[in-house]
């Protein structure tokens, strides 16, 4: 009888760490209770519901720019971020997909202000208004990233960017050339962190661009 016992206890066993190696190969991230947490938390909805409105923003009032900003600088800059922003929005997009989170492709009230605000302008002052606007959210996408990645990886280094007037690549400072997502062990929330850890670079670079772009307005209004 102890004999049987014993064999019934080794196959469990052996079942046990089969179901946990095809866990593990499947790419299930195993949290202290030994299952795979593949549950989105109430951080992860915000989160992907706040930066899809945030990156659709930014296209919104960035296509508009293409048509109506008066700098050449300016204009491909809007460009860049027409095209930038659409490619991480597609890609959050999948990971929306993939966990069931809802991604809107709509602008909030604020942002439709902005638009309208920002459509009434003319010339000069519209460049300056959308230039500010995009400082003001691309300092917000940033921080809300940083929230996503692994804090060691932010420090500062060296980053190619390219100059939005020239095509050409600069060497600026930037927070992060190569960052890596905060780990996590829910399946949901690792692959959100890993879009922000990838998104993050070209958000910084953009931000610094605009920032200069700034500069470049404000040297051309006092001449």
């Amino acid at each position: 009888m102890k004999r049987i016992c014993f064999a019934s206890m080794a196959i469990a066993a052996l079942l046990t760490a089969g179901c946990n190696r095809n866990n593990t190969a499947n790419g299930g991230a195993i949290g202290t209770s030994g299952r795979a947490d593949t549950e989105a938390s109430s951080g992860d909805k915000n989160f992907v519901r706040d930066v899809s409105r945030m990156n659709a923003a930014e296209i919104d009032v960035s296509r508009l720019a293409a048509e109506r900003a008066t700098s050449p600088d300016v204009k491909k800059f809007a460009q860049m971020m027409v095209d930038d922003h659409t490619a991480a929005g597609d890609k959050l997009s999948g990971v929306a997909t993939q966990n069931s989170l809802e991604a809107p492709a709509d602008v909030d009230d604020a942002h439709r202000g902005l638009h309208e605000k920002l459509a009434a302008k003319q010339g000069l002052d519209f460049d300056k208004d959308y230039v500010d606007a995009m400082i003001d959210d691309h300092q917000k996408l940033v921080d809300k990233l940083e929230s996503r990645i692994d804090k060691a990886t932010l420090s500062n280094r060296s980053f190619d960017d390219k100059d939005p007037a020239t095509g050409q690549k600069n060497q600026v400072d930037v927070k992060a050339q190569s960052v890596l997502p905060e780990k996590s062990d829910n399946v949901v929330t690792q692959r959100v962190n890993a879009w922000a850890a990838e998104t993050y670079p070209t958000a910084w670079a953009h931000l610094k661009s605009v920032k200069a772009l700034k500069d470049t307005l404000k040297k051309r209004s006092t001449d």
